[in-house]
């Protein structure tokens, strides 16, 4: 096989919307699990990754409740578990490049969580690799964001217009095709 599923950060942590805020996609969860079926039916690679907070009070923290994974995806034998403290799976041991090129593996279909932090990072870097890289941005999602940004004062995104900005750039910027789940299954 030459391709793999790539799920990124589907964690219990993500649920505390206290934490996080207002979130978009609500089928997120049941897309992402529509095509883990589909890359097991199927026996092609399956690569989970789980993002390790080295911060305290983070709901991601390995200590928490958080840090597990959604049913859905806890569920998985994975080919792979990449455990990463930043928001690139290439930054994550094991080491993702290596074992990719190992197996051959040269095309990634991305979902997860958060689209615009770590599915957005880890796609721009799988372009930059060489990979061939779909994102299926119904099996994402995030959550509002509001900051203070130089020169700019207060900006404030909802989740969906986010979801949108990462789906142009990935596209316009050659990072990724962007795709809707039922494409692939």
């Amino acid at each position: 096989m030459t391709r793999a599923l790539v799920v990124i950060d589907m964690q219990r942590g993500f649920d505390d919307l206290a934490f996080w805020g207002p979130t978009a996609n609500p089928d997120c969860e049941a897309n992402v699990a529509a095509l883990i079926e589909r890359w097991g039916r199927e026996g092609e690679p399956i690569v989970i990754v789980r993002h390790d907070s080295p911060k305290e009070g983070s709901p991601l923290h390995p200590a928490t409740p958080g840090n597990a994974l959604v049913p859905a995806v806890a569920a998985v034998e994975p080919d792979v578990l990449v455990s990463k403290s930043v928001n690139s799976a290439f930054y994550g041991d094991p080491d993702l490049r290596v074992w990719l090129d190992e197996r051959g593996i040269r095309d990634l279909v991305i979902c997860g969580i958060q689209t615009n932090m770590c599915v957005e990072t880890t796609a721009r870097m799988a372009g930059n690799l060489g990979y061939g890289v779909t994102v299926a941005l119904d099996a994402t999602r995030t959550f509002d964001l509001t900051g203070e940004v130089a020169g700019l004062g207060t900006v404030s995104r909802t989740a969906a217009e986010l979801m949108a900005d990462t789906a142009l750039v990935l596209q316009q910027g050659g990072f990724a095709r962007i795709v809707r789940t039922a494409e692939l299954l």
